[in-house]
């Protein structure tokens, strides 16, 4: 009985209705001509089959030759064929079928092919999206390749799971058309179904594990097919081989020298993962071809020291010393451990003969805590060169599975990813996963099935890959690379392996994994495996290998025998980002005095007059917008300047002395008090928006201002990388209120207040912190001034014996950090300019005003801003009590925004002839100069401290130290403020006033701390 009568019954039958399930196919109407494509699918479309006589001509046409027609006809009336029985096979003969000797068939049948052929299609993508789950990952082979132990319903991994589609095991040798979104059948578009599945596995079910399918982008998608789907795609020359078992040579015969000469030593070595090296050079090598020449790289401490000694090409010796305990330090601060270090290199790639620099950056323990840094490291470089797509310089970040799934700074680091002004236009991430935190299991430490998960929040491709198989690492390393060069966008390599001793080389790990670790006991080493491969393949003679090794042993021994000699370690060699001619030879600033940095009145009118103005027709400004650049204006006509026309001026000079200044941090643009507006929004143009700091001058540095996302932790990290990479740039993070920067404090601690004393590296950040307590409640109200001021370094105890030369300059020279609480315009312009006029860099910390910003008496004079002035450390009091210094009864020093509350007190009291009010501008370094001069005029006056910061907060622990060391401690030193509190303000508006009104009371008291000394 033919299955072509059937089939035209059936049509027949049901008038041409939809044979296809789920609605999920478009169909296209042909002509009929044999060889002509009717269909992009499997089989022929629905208005075909629709018409019998059609079908007629084409079957015939096809039982002449199966060449006359289209090869979607020809799967077609195969696979009809295929499923007939013995007894239809007379019916099969032309002549018979020409005769009409046929009977009704099941209107079953053809249905039954149009479903097999989907249910292929459905096959193919259930790989695609989940076959990873099943791949061969876990060198160990212990564990499955996520913490899912489920195998998923849809893969074939026993045969009756054919049924899950409608198949059975016959029909594995049937044929089926290939859809376009697969490259499995290579120049084939049919394959059996047996074939299909068996080069499925071997796609996505091997050593390779690919999660991609949740891209949005169909292209994407398809790229990642043709190189993980296409027949014979991971193979590599002899040549290639040869290299990749040189690099896993050094890679583990590294680490092998380092554990015989140094077996009590921390290292945190890279056995279990030594295919680290060999991938971190391969995508060095492929991304070096692309045009790259320039790698920012971060990691953790695990195989630091092996990435420094054969992909950095740090020199042996210099990192075989640090393990010297008789080895002195030659540079000032406290050093840092080896596998700390980073390191700055520029070589010639062997493979692919070009220049390339290589940067690994220092960072501390914080597993993490590096990887924002090195993205700002990597813009900064991309801005500075006009790489405005990352076709030259990029970034490599390396994570452990443990940090990558549990550090949310990842997280954060990822959401920058593609921002406009944080894009680093990829960044190829690295994960060794070792299966294991410290000590805790994974299924512990996530909730996700892979470590790698939050990478899907980006669309970047993950790849999963066995380290045990190197050529398989080579292949994904290679693609990464590719990706990244092609699509500029993030993507990871999960280095499935393990940690063959315990955290460090003295833990001992069977205490907690027992079982892993005496798989891992009789694990052989991957360059055992690798060798007896290559040699098994005559690629390499085992003569080759052992000389290879030879050869490498004999490098590690000169190196270290050269080391001996190696007596005072400079922790300067390590240094991971130089600034070329900023210093001297020997790393020394080339002067050290500071020039004045007041502005001539031209400067300071045109500035002002740009920042009052709109200079573009046709832009229309928000009505709000208008009335406050014209009362700019008006200040500007004065000679006057009020808070954000003193930033203005600062930002403006610097730019057109050709500094870079970047602004960075939450609702920066228009800032969070609605005061600064340096990006004009049309209020009729959908993104037409107008920065007229970029339109100061002509041949000007550009200005960037850029909202950054809701991120403290990475978004400052990323500004202190930027802050790196040049010194000549202003940079500026600032929190939306002050105390946000405690969520960021892991990156103010471990990097910006010891970053020099730990790797010899300046930096010249600025962090904008707005501060003061305007009876807002708990929060907003304090930016921890303490906390900054606890970690300054200066001696308390010790009163400088001179203040010749350039005191001032010394004093912040010695620093680890500037802290300074500006209370007029002028000084806060001043102090941002001094930033960059110093011979060297030094953080600064800003505690910067709130209703100070519109405050009436915190404006300043350009003559404040005068050619020849300068930024004022302390500013004395220059009103009545100052011309008889000798009838003050009581000097009071204070900082910011509670010197007009103290002013406009001691007027109501007056008060004025009695009480000298001195502002410390700059706390620390401490003016001990300055503040000794005031004391020594007021000789007869008692000391007092205020703030308007609680007792156990604020500045009074720093300052009165201080005050007392330049007494000598023979008068002392009184408080007025508020009292010690576990919150830093209070949220009742009646409190906060009463707080306020008894500090008051107790700062103009004359008598009150005589009647405590009584």
């Amino acid at each position: 009985m033919s299955q072509f009568r059937a089939l035209v019954g059936v049509l027949r039958a049901s008038g041409g209705g939809p044979l296809w399930r789920g609605g999920g196919a478009t169909l296209t109407r042909c002509r009929p001509h044999p060889r002509r494509e009717c269909s992009s699918e499997a089989t022929p479309s629905q208005a075909v089959i629709s018409s019998s006589s059609y079908v007629e001509d084409m079957y015939f046409a096809w039982l002449e030759d199966h060449k006359n027609v289209h090869e979607s006809w020809d799967t077609f009336f195969r696979n009809i064929h295929s499923s007939s029985t013995p007894d239809e096979e007379a019916e099969r003969r032309p002549s018979a079928l020409l005769q009409g000797r046929v009977a009704p068939h099941s209107p079953d049948m053809t249905q039954k092919v149009v479903e097999d052929h989907l249910a292929v299609h459905t096959l193919i993508r259930a790989y695609q999206i989940r076959g990873h789950h099943v791949a061969q990952l876990d060198p160990l082979g212990i564990l499955v390749a996520d913490l899912d132990s489920f195998v998923p319903s849809d893969l074939i991994t026993s045969i009756d799971k054919l049924a899950f589609y409608g198949l059975q095991e016959s029909d594995l040798d049937r044929s089926f058309r290939l859809p376009h979104t697969t490259f499995i059948g290579g120049e084939e578009t049919t394959l059996p179904l047996r074939e299909v599945i068996h080069r499925l596995e071997a796609s996505y079910c091997g050593h390779v594990g690919v999660e991609f399918m949740f891209i949005n982008n169909v292209a994407q998608c398809q790229w990642i097919r043709q190189k993980f789907e296409t027949p014979g795609i991971m193979r590599f020359t002899s040549a290639e081989k040869r290299t990749l078992l040189a690099r896993l040579i050094r890679s583990t015969r590294f680490e092998d020298f380092l554990a015989r000469k140094w077996s009590s030593e921390k290292r945190f070595g890279l056995e279990g993962c030594e295919v680290l090296i060999p991938a971190l050079k391969t995508i060095i090598d492929s991304s070096s071809a692309a045009g790259i020449d320039s790698v920012i790289m971060g990691m953790p401490h695990r195989g630091r020291l092996n990435v420094l000694a054969n992909v950095i090409h740090k020199d042996l010796n210099q990192i075989f010393c640090q393990f010297d305990p008789k080895l002195e330090a030659a540079d000032e601060g406290s050093g840092d451990v080896k596998y700390h270090l980073g390191m700055y290199h520029e070589r010639i790639n062997r493979e692919t003969d070009k220049n390339i620099t290589l940067s690994l950056m220092a960072n501390p323990s914080h597993l993490e805590a590096v990887d924002p840094v090195v993205q700002g490291r990597a813009k900064a470089e991309q801005f500075y060169r006009g790489d405005m797509f990352g076709k030259k310089v990029m970034s490599i970040l390396m994570h452990g599975d443990a940090a990558f799934a549990g550090q949310g700074v990842v997280y954060e680091t990822f959401h920058l990813s593609e921002l406009p002004s944080y894009t680093t236009y990829g960044t190829i991430h690295v994960v060794v996963n070792n299966q294991i935190g410290f000590t805790t299991d994974p299924r512990m430490a996530r909730s996700s099935p892979y470590p790698t998960d939050v990478a899907r929040v980006v669309n970047a491709p993950i790849f999963h890959v066995n380290a045990d198989n190197p050529e398989a690492v080579m292949y994904v390393c290679r693609v990464a690379a590719e990706w990244r060069n092609a699509f500029n966008k993030d993507v990871v390599i999960d280095l499935v392996c393990y940690r063959r001793f315990g955290h460090n080389e003295m833990d001992e790990p069977m205490f907690t994994q027992p079982l892993m670790y005496k798989q891992i006991r009789r694990q052989e080493h991957v360059l055992k495996k690798y060798s007896d491969k290559l040699i098994s393949e005559g690629v390499v003679t085992l003569q080759e290998f052992e000389e290879e090794v030879a050869k490498y042993d004999k490098i590690c021994e000169d190196a270290y025998s050269s080391s001996k000699d190696k007596k005072i370690s400079h922790i300067r060699h390590w240094l991971d980002s130089p600034w070329t001619n900023f210093f001297t030879a020997e790393g020394e600033p080339k002067s050290m005095t500071c020039p004045p940095t007041g502005l001539d009145e031209e400067v300071l009118q045109h500035i002002g007059k740009t920042a009052s103005s709109v200079p573009v027709k046709d832009f229309d400004i928000h009505p709000g917008l208008s009335r406050i650049l014209r009362s700019r204006a008006d200040l500007v006509r004065n000679g006057q300047l009020d808070w954000a026309l003193g930033e203005y001026m600062a930002f403006g000079s610097l730019l057109k002395d050709g500094i870079h200044v970047r602004l960075s941090g939450q609702d920066v643009e228009r800032g969070t008090f609605s005061h600064r507006h340096h990006v004009l929004h049309d209020q009729e143009l959908d993104k037409c928006t107008y920065v007229p700091m970029n339109h100061l001058w002509t041949d000007q540095a550009p200005y960037t201002v850029c909202n950054s996302s809701l991120s403290e932790y990475a978004v400052l990290g990323f500004e202190l990388g930027f802050a790196m990479a040049s010194p000549n740039a202003l940079v500026l993070w600032e929190a939306q209120f002050g105390d946000f920067h405690n969520t960021a404090q892991c990156i103010i601690d471990q990097f910006i207040q010891l970053g020099q004393a730990k790797w010899v590296r300046q930096n010249g950040i600025v962090l904008l912190l707005p501060h003061g307590m305007e009876g807002m409640g708990p929060e907003h109200s304090s930016a921890r001034p303490e906390r900054f001021l606890q970690m300054s370094k200066d001696d308390p105890d010790h009163f400088p014996k001179e203040f010749g030369g350039d005191f001032e300059v010394q004093q912040l020279y010695d620093c680890n950090w500037i802290v300074v609480n500006c209370s007029t315009p002028a000084n806060y312009c001043h102090v941002l300019r001094r930033q960059i006029l110093l011979p060297f860099r030094k953080p600064l910390i800003i505690f910067t005003p709130k209703s100070l910003l519109r405050h009436p008496d915190a404006r300043s004079s350009f003559k404040d801003l005068a050619k020849g002035t300068k930024f004022k450390r302390l500013i004395p009091d220059e009103g009545p009590s100052s011309h008889s210094p000798d009838r003050v009864r009581r000097l009071i020093f204070c900082t910011g925004k509670v010197y007009y509350k103290l002013t406009k007190e001691r007027k109501q009291q007056n008060l004025e002839k009695d009480v000298a009010i001195i502002r410390l501008e700059q706390i620390s370094p401490f003016p001990f100069d300055l503040v000794k001069t005031e004391v020594e005029k007021y000789k007869s006056a008692e000391l007092v401290w205020c703030q308007e910061e609680h007792k156990n907060t604020g500045y009074y622990n720093y300052v009165r130290p201080r005050l007392l060391t330049v007494v000598a401690n023979k008068r002392p030193v009184w408080y007025a403020g508020r009292e010690p509190a576990a919150a830093p303000a209070t949220g009742n508006k009646s409190t906060h006033l009463n707080e306020l009104k008894k500090f008051m009371d107790t700062a103009f008291n004359l008598s009150g701390f005589q009647e405590r000394n009584d």
